[in-house]
């Protein structure tokens, strides 16, 4: 199983934003696109693949790949997917998920809670890598069996997610010599995965 953890910063937990200004409502787009190149293959859904989204540290959206439906490659239609999972953010409770489309779960979880929940929902081999760019190349990482990718938004980690990242990662690795948009550096991680380490092609 490949997980990505994406921390949001600005973006909204209720359900009051338009589809026709994503930038906008907390740079959702980003999110549609980390949730999209996650997700989608060409004609075909990544089904060894899970989505968090954590909002604001106080609520997630789950997207699983091997459930997903209606996921298309336009951030109007995720955004539509991520709106339609707030709009049932009353009704989990506690840390439970309530679904609100097939494979989209909403949850009252901050990172914290969610990394512990990614940890325990994959095998005793889940490593947990920090994408950053001041990690270590990633090509010094064997490809690890159950990954959990950890990145954030448009803007930086905070010293909160940075000192848990600190605690509870295993690497902390960047994806080349610049800076990538939060969706490429997901696209250049599968890559990684996909050939074994950029070794099988």
């Amino acid at each position: 199983m490949r997980q990505f953890l994406v921390l949001a910063h600005d973006a909204p937990t209720e359900p009051d934003f338009s589809l026709d200004g994503l930038p906008g409502a907390g740079r959702l787009d980003v999110l549609c696109r980390c949730v999209t190149s996650a997700l989608l293959l060409s004609h075909d859904i990544r089904e060894d693949s899970r989505v968090w989204l954590v909002l604001g540290d106080s609520c997630s959206v789950r997207f699983e790949g091997s459930d997903i439906r209606r996921l298309n490659p336009d951030e109007r239609s995720t955004a539509a997917l991520i709106r339609g999972a707030l709009e049932e953010h009353e009704e989990a409770i506690g840390h439970m998920d309530a679904e609100s489309s097939p494979g989209v779960f909403v949850s009252r979880r901050g990172v914290e809670e969610v990394l512990e929940e990614m940890k325990e929902q994959t095998s005793a081999e889940n490593t947990v890598v920090t994408l950053h760019e001041e990690g270590t190349p990633i090509t010094d990482l064997d490809p690890p069996t159950d990954p959990i990718f950890v990145l954030s938004d448009h803007r930086d980690f905070i010293e909160h997610e940075a000192d848990l990242l600190a605690e509870e990662g295993d690497e902390r690795v960047r994806l080349g010599s610049e800076r990538l948009h939060a969706n490429h550096a997901i696209t250049v991680a599968h890559n990684y995965l996909d050939t074994a380490g950029f070794e099988r092609y």
